[in-house]
């Protein structure tokens, strides 16, 4: 089954360029709510010391004003990843007084009503994203917009792409077949990413502020929450962010082409349902548009093939243009029991895992594959620790225990190939930690959550406060040095300023440039 894997991992090692699968970039973004000492939503205006929300590379907003988003740079070394993401929250935290950043990704104690959209200024940019987010609480609800998560980008080395290409006979533009075969790892990642729910996932309960009436399968945990007795991953179940609502759209993922066409026409037809809701309304804009999708970002997807945008460019354009740059893995909960919201050892595994989707076959995927896919990812979410479940493979049935240890079994060479690179020893101990779990789901992040929760005797929004305020109080105790936190000052005044100057300048009326924007590429067939 995996013959086309061992196969490419010895030409790899035959030719020594088996260790450069550890020298790709990855980056991490994740998210956080803001919320008071009390465990509530912050109802502050994002923190004036912490720059533009608009313009900061690295410290923005998501969809509220209150879900602050740190983004690291791309780099090789994951240990320089993981310190510039601690750097960030140490400054945050110098940024926001008294506030705790949300230990979770269930959203805290809120009144989805009251919750504060992001705000991004006057310029046109800044209003249309300001819009696009009213158009999410009128399609989706506000509640939903405040759960948070960790996204994971990672980029093939450079070096692997021709040598890859020679080894496998490719004729043609070596851009044609780096877009290929990330689309091939992409569909590897659906077809084996519910592997990242199940072993990491850390959301099997929430407040019930979020929902007064849960769905079939909810149960009471206690008087101020829900839960799902063996749920992973609430966040990506239907009431999160693989919301059934978009399970019609047919995104394809089979090549480059076919992904832009079906994105682009989700983008483009009407909508009678969200027709109904308005896109002006006395004056005021309640949507983008009246579309399936206002744009490609609305879109919750497990992974994203991902180009580095310019300022004001379509990413579907982006990636007609220039092709994949990286793939961004959208399938992590915040660790709850991680400062940082993520930690090495897990992220190791999911590099491995990424090589393990690159160099595995990948064929096209089918409609009737797309449906088992996403009817496994769902399974794994709500019901992934239950004794004896069984996935789909193939149109037949796989316990997930034994499906998952047999993948992991397949990672082990990939790992220690990768191990060689440095010298370490990481890699092999991830996936050996990854065996446990799979063998025994009450140490996974999401038993765990509940075992502490009952041994506490804690409502969710207990827990999660406490969980908080220790982080608060980490972070506390590894300040920023000096130095960091007056490059982290500039950084934040430099943001302000380009904020200014994009205000100040010369724009078109915002309807003009809604429609400029939307007009780039002249439609599907455009680029």
């Amino acid at each position: 089954m995996y013959r086309t894997l061992e196969q490419r991992l010895r030409r790899l090692s035959a030719a020594g360029l088996s260790a450069a699968l550890a020298e790709g970039q990855r980056g991490v973004e994740k998210e956080s709510l803001r919320v008071d000492p009390r465990g509530c939503i912050a109802m502050t205006p994002h923190p004036r010391r912490l720059g533009s929300a608009l313009t900061h590379p690295r410290i923005t907003t998501d969809y509220s004003e209150a879900l602050l988003e740190l983004i690291t740079g791309p780099d090789a070394d994951l240990g320089d990843t993981l310190a510039e993401l601690q750097r960030l929250h140490a400054f945050t935290y110098d940024c926001i007084g008294d506030e705790l950043l949300w230990a979770t990704s269930m959203p805290c104690i809120i009144d989805a009503a009251a919750v504060p959209i992001a705000d991004y200024g006057s310029s046109n940019i800044g209003r249309m994203k300001h819009v696009y987010r009213h158009g999410l609480a009128w399609r989706y609800g506000k509640a939903m917009q405040c759960i948070s998560g960790v996204h994971f980008n990672f980029s093939v080395a450079e070096s692997l792409w021709p040598a890859m290409a020679k080894m496998e006979g490719h004729e043609g533009p070596l851009r044609a077949y780096q877009d290929q075969r990330y689309f091939d790892l992409i569909r590897n990642f659906q077809r084996y990413g519910w592997l990242l729910p199940y072993l990491f996932g850390a959301s099997p309960a929430l407040c019930k502020s979020f929902m007064r009436e849960p769905p079939e399968g909810f149960e009471a945990f206690d008087r101020g929450t829900w839960f799902v007795p063996h749920a992973t991953s609430l966040r990506m179940s239907d009431i999160g962010y693989k919301n059934s609502n978009q399970s019609s759209l047919s995104i394809c993922y089979n090549d480059l082409d076919r992904y832009v066409e079906r994105l682009t026409r989700a983008i483009e037809t009407p909508s009678p349902d969200y027709a109904a809701i308005g896109v002006q309304v006395d004056g005021e804009w309640r949507q983008l548009n009246a579309n399936l999708l206002q744009i490609e970002n609305e879109y919750y997807s497990f992974v994203r093939p991902k180009q580095v945008i310019e300022s004001g460019e379509k990413p579907t354009l982006a990636l007609k243009r220039r092709g994949v740059r990286y793939v961004e893995i959208r399938a992590l909960d915040v660790g709850t029991f991680d400062p940082l919201g993520v930690n090495r050892s897990q992220l190791r595994f999911i590099e491995v895992l990424l090589n393990f989707c690159l160099l595995h076959d990948s064929p096209a995927v089918s409609d009737d594959e797309q449906r088992q896919m996403e009817i496994n990812q769902r399974l794994v979410a709500t019901r992934g620790r239950e004794p004896g479940l069984a996935l789909c493979r193939d149109g037949a049935p796989v316990k997930l225990r034994d499906w998952g240890l047999e993948i992991l079994d397949e990672l082990l060479p990939i790992a220690e190939a990768m191990d060689a690179s440095d010298g370490s020893d990481e890699r092999r101990r991830a996936i050996a930690w990854q065996v446990e779990r799979l063998r025994d789901p009450d140490l996974t992040p999401s038993a765990i959550t509940l075992a502490t929760m009952r041994d506490a005797g804690e409502r969710f929004s207990d827990f999660a406060l406490r969980m908080s305020q220790e982080h608060r109080t980490w972070f506390l105790d590894h300040p920023l040095s000096a130095a960091e936190a007056a490059a982290c000052a500039a950084q934040a005044e430099i943001s302000l300023g380009s904020q200014r100057e994009l205000e100040a300048g010369d724009a078109p009326p915002f309807e003009d440039f809604l429609a400029q924007y939307f007009a780039q590429g002249g439609g599907v067939a455009g680029a």
